[in-house]
């Protein structure tokens, strides 16, 4: 187009009140002004929702409070209790350092559960990973179909696995200053998280590892139905060492061919739990068959 042409284009406009940049620029300040307010009715519905969430987290905290008090009250939960969990294999001797540990009037260490702690841990732990899953910057709206899973909050799940385990498994009596149980079903594949888990639990627990000579252990029947016994065993066991080793003070080892050969070789164990070595107590218990 010409230069004549343009110009006269641009007349005919005006004659009109067609200016083009004029009608862009207007059109430009318009949409700024919406985007402008817009902008500003999104932030204030942002910090709403915000500072309800916020409120949330903090009626919910206190409910928690609460609920933990009355658990307290009435006996569900012990503030006054130490946790001790033995973590071994099968036909490691396990079964006598629970009736050692026993022995003494203040220690209450259960038998095998089947593995119910590593189970709540596996739940637990699912069910936070759905809820990080699904995390927005608000509650999660009443439609949406995991409606309810960002508020599981994870020391109310703390409180409520201890309560159970306490009622159910350990139930501690009341001259029992250290409770816990000793098992064989440790997840070993993933120990250390399971070993996290059990402290955040259960605040200050501690553990003790049994180990016991592979070969013995290989040759009971309770290992000769497995297709490689002392693989399988040497492969346990040291995932067991590094995840204890790998929580310092809190764990504490002991073999059983050490202790059945001199008692008195426990006597650290017992100093590292606070309590007093009684050997004539502890013979008196390895004088009687035990099931290992």
């Amino acid at each position: 187009m010409s230069d004549p042409v343009r110009a006269a284009a641009r007349r005919a406009l005006s004659l009109f009140g067609l200016d083009t940049a004029g009608a862009v620029r207007h059109q430009q300040a318009r949409a700024d002004e919406r985007y402008t307010t817009l902008r500003t009715r999104f932030d204030k519905v942002s910090a709403a929702r915000d500072e309800l969430a916020r409120r949330v987290r903090v009626l919910t905290a206190e409910l928690d409070d609460v609920r933990a008090a009355g658990d307290l009250a009435a006996g569900r939960d012990r503030s006054d209790l130490d946790y001790v969990f033995v973590i071994t294999y099968g036909r490691s001797g396990s079964t006598l350092l629970q009736g050692i540990l026993s022995s003494d009037p203040g220690i209450t260490i259960r038998g095998e559960n089947g593995g119910m702690l590593p189970r709540l841990f596996e739940l637990h732990d699912a069910t936070a990973a759905h809820r990080e899953r699904m995390l927005r910057p608000g509650p999660l709206p009443p439609h949406h179909p995991w409606w309810g899973i960002d508020g599981y909050r994870d020391e109310t799940a703390f409180r409520a696995i201890r309560t159970l385990m306490l009622e159910t498994v350990l139930r501690p009596e009341p001259t029992t200053e250290v409770v816990g149980f000793k098992d064989i079903v440790w997840l070993p594949e993933r120990l250390p998280e399971l070993l996290d888990f059990t402290r955040r639990v259960f605040p200050g627990a501690r553990f003790v590892l049994n180990t016991r000579n592979l070969e013995q252990v290989a040759r009971s029947r309770w290992w000769q139905h497995r297709e490689d016994p002392m693989g399988e065993l040497r492969t346990l066991e040291e995932r067991y060492v590094a995840a204890v080793d790998g929580v310092g003070d809190v764990a504490y080892r002991v073999h059983y061919d050490d202790y059945v050969a001199d008692p008195t070789v426990l006597r650290g164990l017992f100093s590292w739990l606070g309590r007093d070595f009684d050997e004539d107590r502890v013979r008196a218990v390895m004088a009687v068959e035990h099931s290992y």
